[in-house]
């Protein structure tokens, strides 16, 4: 890194007013010039979705803090690049912090994660910063983000000062547990573990006798799913009171696979 001030890209999928973006903003505004896009309204679950059938615009609400009305995640990292820092690169594209988990499977529903993949797309290192929650993030009226502002500030600190750990096309999922910071038990590598899905489909009936539904969210469910490599999950991480890193790949192919389907075929 040279002498010049670091560049830092915010984003989010909660919206432009939410305390996980005030927070991590607070957390990174001492080691760089930080730049907020977010979205308008709230994006979760919107995953690596690009808006093509309307158009958006920048909505500058005070010096270098913008909304993109009515941008996903992905739309506020791809413009932003594209447009405001068109001759000037960020050093770091950082996105959160989420209110709520982003592990296992549920890393591909993620708009959080999908900001970090558009940005190491474009050729810029990421981060992705979540904070678990229990019971609906009640929780979090309590324990506010100061893990997880921790967590941010020392881990972008440790990448401005010794480069960031993974080559291209990769980035860093990071979930912070529902505790106070002198509760934690340091920094976790992590795999993805294997989430529990189950069906939250509310059926309601409206005024005029309709039938809608309500996607709601189902509990934090997991099972253990041990790697070769890696011994801890996410998910047994973040139970273990430690913070969740994990390195995520964009290159989903499953080359154990590969000789399978050959010979399948």
């Amino acid at each position: 890194m040279s002498n010049r001030r670091p560049r830092i890209l915010i984003t989010n999928d909660d919206g432009f007013e939410a305390p996980g973006l005030a927070a991590l903003r607070k957390a990174l505004a001492p080691l760089a010039d930080v730049t907020v896009v977010a979205p308008t309204i709230e994006k979760s679950a919107s995953g690596h979705s690009l808006t093509l059938t309307r158009p958006l615009r920048f909505v500058e609400l005070e010096e270098n803090f913008y909304k993109l009305d009515d941008g996903t995640p992905t739309d506020c990292v791809f413009l932003a690049l594209n447009k405001l820092f068109a001759d000037n690169p960020p050093d770091l594209v950082v996105s959160g912090i989420n209110r709520g988990a982003n592990m296992g499977e549920d890393i591909t529903y993620s708009g959080t994660a999908a900001a970090a993949m558009e940005a190491v797309l474009q050729g810029i290192p990421a981060v992705a910063f979540s904070q678990v929650c229990r019971s609906h993030c009640d929780d979090l009226e309590r324990l506010g983000h100061r893990l997880a502002e921790e967590t941010a500030r020392s881990l972008v600190e440790k990448i401005l000062k010794d480069g960031f750990p993974l080559p291209e096309r990769k980035f860093l999922n990071v979930n912070i547990p529902p505790i106070d910071p002198e509760e934690c038990k340091g920094w976790q590598i992590t795999h993805a573990g294997r989430r529990v899905y189950g069906n939250d489909a509310q059926v309601h009936i409206n005024p005029r006798g309709l039938e809608y539904y309500w996607i709601g969210l189902p509990r934090l469910d997991w099972q253990p799913h041990p790697h070769p490599l890696n011994d801890w999950s996410d998910f047994e991480a973040v139970r273990e009171n430690y913070v969740s890193i994990t390195p995520v790949r964009l290159d989903m192919t499953d080359y154990d696979e590969l000789e399978t389907l050959k010979g399948w075929m």
